[in-house]
């Protein structure tokens, strides 16, 4: 009898193991979508005009990120005696192409440009996604290497898609908020609440079974734990200005998540929720709209500047 409840045991204890490594994978090793596959889709969809972004001046930069592996970044400079910069923080799965079309949206403001692949994406080095844990000092990093070059009166802003709209506010919230604004487009609120979200819309289970196992995992495997990517948390240390832009047809990040982040946000704010799309679709289906929100915000909260297109 003895036997066999050590045998139930050892065997239950290796299929929650085996379960563990599938969750924490599935996480640490999100599927990514190919290069030429995001360039096609964004040429297709008129998004990116190669024969325009070949003609902007450019330059290709390794950055040494914290943890030792490149990061590939593109400094735009399109007005080169300007001192307004955006950088761009893409989203899981994709990379600093799909950042042009921003980047399109902003150069119409008169702001140059840093485009940058997350570790893990693109030509980045680095071997696992975090949402935002790691990222947070590889954004620091390019945020350094701009100001190295540009000078500590550069004034600047950063645009987050998804993950990348963590990582800003995971940067900004924690780190240092260095940014003159933050543009946060669909980010998740809490990553514990966001996991558990998906385990119950793509695996059917919920997610308060597996979260314990799976955090567990994350942490012996990548070092860090769901509580360390809050962004609600990091939200309350924010003082300069912040554009929340979220989809109200979003099902992957749901608009919640934002609207919590909106409410918690003290001092300067504004919200964008779009009637139209899907997850990090706002740009694409409400562009018009999406524009009248950013140069909104803009002109509330920096008068004294000059803003094309105003």
């Amino acid at each position: 009898m003895k036997k066999k409840w050590l045998g139930a045991i050892g065997s239950a204890a290796l299929a929650a193991s085996g379960l563990g490594v599938y969750l924490s994978n599935r996480l640490m090793y999100y599927r990514k979508k190919e290069e030429q596959f995001i360039l096609d889709r964004e040429v297709s969809a008129k998004r990116i005009d190669l024969k325009r972004y070949e003609e902007l001046p450019k330059e290709e930069v390794w950055i040494h990120s914290s943890y030792g592996y490149p990061l590939k970044t593109v400094f735009i400079k399109p007005f080169p005696e300007s001192k307004k910069f955006m950088i761009f923080a893409h989203g899981i799965s994709e990379s600093k192409t799909n950042s042009i079309k921003y980047m399109n949206l902003f150069l119409k403001f008169g702001f140059n440009a840093v485009l940058y692949d997350h570790r893990r994406h693109g030509e980045s080095g680095g071997e696992t996604s975090s949402y935002g844990h790691y990222e947070k000092h590889d954004l620091k990093n390019v945020v350094d290497e701009l100001l190295i070059r540009e000078g500590e009166n550069t004034f600047f802003g950063i645009h987050g898609e998804s993950m990348g709209a963590v990582t800003t506010l995971l940067y900004a919230g924690t780190l240092e908020d260095r940014a003159d604004f933050y543009v946060a487009d669909c980010p998740f609120s809490e990553f514990s609440a966001q996991v558990a979200h998906q385990l119950k819309r793509v695996l059917k289970i919920p997610g308060e079974w597996l979260m314990p196992l799976a955090d567990v995992f994350l942490k012996l495997r990548d070092r860090y734990s769901f509580k360390d990517v809050s962004p609600l948390q990091a939200i309350q240390h924010i003082e300069k200005p912040i554009l929340f832009i979220h989809s109200l047809g979003d099902d992957f990040i749901l608009p919640e998540m934002s609207k919590d982040l909106f409410d918690h946000k003290k001092g300067p704010k504004r919200i964008y929720l779009a009637e139209k799309g899907a997850h990090a679709q706002s740009l694409n289906e409400n562009p018009e709209d999406y524009e009248r929100a950013v140069s909104g915000f803009l002109a509330d909260f920096f008068p004294g500047r000059e803003w094309p297109n105003l």
